[in-house]
């Protein structure tokens, strides 16, 4: 039996991940710069930047057809 993902647990999935990811941004940060104002200012720059990539990086392998197979 083959199970796939619900849109709902992908959307959960995504949204804790990012959580996470923030979290760690803003923990990492703050044991380098301890600095509160930097950290936010950091975390908030890099994960704007990081999601504006990922969106580029998604539309350009829409493009590829390399790896892709049509289903019967």
């Amino acid at each position: 039996m083959k199970l796939v993902d619900t849109q709902q647990r992908s959307i959960t999935k995504s949204i804790t991940f990012r959580i996470l990811v923030i979290i760690s941004d803003l923990v990492v940060i703050y044991l380098i710069t301890k600095r509160i104002g930097a950290t936010i200012a950091l975390t908030v720059f890099t994960n704007l930047a990081s999601t504006v990539l990922y969106f580029a990086h998604e539309r350009v392998w829409n493009r590829i057809a390399w790896g892709r197979k049509r289903l019967k």
